[in-house]
């Protein structure tokens, strides 16, 4: 009697159920750690002033603080609120360059101790072309600036 070998005709197969299991952990991996805008993270409100806008804003390197006092240098955050640390990151986003204009974006409720810490360390790395960013103001809204009663 003739035994036959039955693993002869077994073909081999690739199963892609756990091939596509890592691929979508990858994926979920990779949109739960991506940066995004910090544009879109920050939700600033501007003060009011009336003037023209200036037509450097463009290539100006952007500093930005928030509500609470946290800075934003570029696309960088400043992880620490000291002078040093700002300091060092604006000198590492901007490079050498120190006739770069600088936009200053404050949110409206940030304590006014947090934008004179900004101007001062950019005094300090020799920026002399500052600009701070406000949004017009109000239709119909009456400009108060100046009257004390």
């Amino acid at each position: 009697m003739r035994i036959r070998d039955h693993r002869a005709d077994d073909e081999p197969e690739i199963n892609l159920v756990p091939l596509i299991d890592v691929i979508l952990i990858l994926i979920i991996f990779f949109v739960v750690t991506a940066t995004f805008d910090a544009r879109s993270v920050l939700k600033l409100e501007l003060p009011r002033a009336t003037g023209e806008p200036s037509g450097d804003a463009s290539k100006a390197l952007i500093v930005l603080v928030n509500a609470e006092g946290r800075y934003f240098v570029g696309d960088r955050e400043v992880l620490r609120d000291d002078l040093e640390s700002l300091k060092t990151t604006i000198a590492e986003v901007a490079g050498s360059d120190r006739d770069r204009a600088v936009m200053l974006r404050a949110d409206a409720r940030t304590p006014y101790q947090a934008v004179v810490t900004v101007y001062d360390a950019l005094g300090q790395l020799g920026f002399r072309r500052i600009m701070s960013a406000t949004a017009p103001p109000q239709p119909g809204a009456q400009a108060a600036a100046g009257t004390v009663r």
